[in-house]
């Protein structure tokens, strides 16, 4: 671990128009779309008794402004969402209905198109899957892992992959991972290769595996081969481009629970990593100012990230307020302002290379006594400011 000495606030949030209706976020791939127009488009999330929802969307910046725009065809949570070459938006898998176990997974597709603001039905995946991940290569969108049925009492971490192709509006099988694994990361680096970064793998009904291990797929030979691990194993983690993609930035996670010397830390991962691409290995870089999960991290101009929000435990826990922003060229942190409304499982955007937009998310859980689990949602929303005063 590596020590933090933090500099001046940097950076000022301000309040702008809420959501139609609250929800959280809880996956990787799930959030904040920006469209072509500008507008930021959200669709589906969950509720506060972890349901799925319909609704989708949109935030205008000129005006600060929400509008509700066409309901998707499913109710889904934990699915992804992907920008196509065309501006239309990709959104495959997740869970639909209310929350229960093992949960209903979806192998349907669709795609919302911004013109008509209507979503149509596409391909359906080869298989069911939700806390997969999605993100374009080539054209394709390659969705990779995820969670599924193993039977109907227990479920399972997945291995394959997919690629849809928008021109023809189908899915077809690609290699399959090293490893299963769900609730990863996948970035897309500079030399068009896809890296995966930890992750879970179910171990019980109510237990997973956080995971160190990371892979990358190469779109020429459709192969995914090990890459360096990450120094710790991460799940509820960020994972963040940096370069265009030459180097990426990890960020926090999960708490790790008991290491194996008769201890136990409760609180998140403050650590933070740093990948190259050409050298395919790890390194530690300054600690966060705080371990969180379940928080975002949003690339700003000039190599530096925002990481907002987040949280220490999903099953009881508030939100947290406080927000960074991580230097490249430094490799350092310095406090940014924080946020109104402390949340995480938030949707969030780059509106700018200085602005970012947050969304929804969860202010606290286990709010009663009558309702365990239950959640606190908000369907305020911020924007930070990187050159605002403090």
């Amino acid at each position: 671990m590596t020590s933090t000495t933090l500099a001046a606030t940097t950076g000022k949030w301000r309040d702008t128009g809420a959501l139609p209706a609250a929800a959280a976020w809880y996956g990787q791939h799930d959030g904040a779309i920006v469209l072509g127009t500008g507008k930021v488009l959200v669709a589906g999330g969950a509720d506060g008794a972890s349901a799925a929802l319909g609704q989708a969307a949109l935030y205008d910046p000129e005006d600060g402004t929400w509008s509700a725009t066409g309901s998707l065809r499913t109710p889904r949570r934990l699915h992804t969402t992907t920008l196509l070459p065309d501006g239309k938006v990709l959104v495959a898998g997740g869970i639909s209905g209310s929350a229960q176990f093992p949960a209903p997974g979806l192998a349907a597709a669709e795609i919302y198109d911004p013109e008509s603001g209507e979503w149509t039905s596409t391909g359906a995946m080869k298989g069911a899957r939700w806390g997969h991940s999605a993100v374009l290569v080539d054209g394709k969108v390659l969705v990779a892992g995820g969670t599924t049925l193993r039977s109907g009492q227990s479920v399972r971490a997945l291995r394959t992959a997919e690629l849809y192709d928008p021109d023809e509006k189908t899915w077809t099988e690609t290699g399959d991972m090293t490893d299963a694994r769900s609730g990863h990361p996948a970035v897309v680096l500079a030399n068009g290769r896809v890296l995966v970064a930890g992750g879970t793998v179910p171990i019980a009904r109510d237990e997973d595996a956080a995971l160190a291990y990371c892979e990358l797929y190469n779109p020429d030979d459709e192969t995914w081969t090990p890459t360096g691990a990450l120094l710790a194993p991460r799940a509820w983690h960020q994972a963040t481009a940096l370069s265009g993609g030459a180097s990426v930035l990890v960020t926090g996670g999960r708490a790790p629970g008991g290491p194996g010397d008769g201890t136990f830390d409760p609180f998140s991962r403050a650590g933070a990593e740093l990948y190259v691409q050409y050298t395919g290995t790890w390194t530690a870089v300054q600690d966060l100012p705080g371990g969180r999960a379940l928080h975002r991290a949003v690339p700003l101009g000039s190599g530096k990230v925002l990481v907002v929000g987040g949280g220490d435990n999903a099953q009881n826990d508030v939100g947290f307020a406080s927000a960074a922003v991580y230097d490249a060229a430094t490799r350092s942190w310095a406090p940014a302002g924080g946020l109104a409304t402390g949340r995480w499982a938030f949707a969030a955007a780059p509106l700018s290379g200085t602005l970012v937009l947050v969304a929804g998310g969860v202010v606290r859980s286990g709010i009663a006594a009558a309702q365990p689990g239950a959640q606190e949602l908000t369907a305020s929303a911020e924007i930070f400011d990187l050159e605002g005063t403090p």
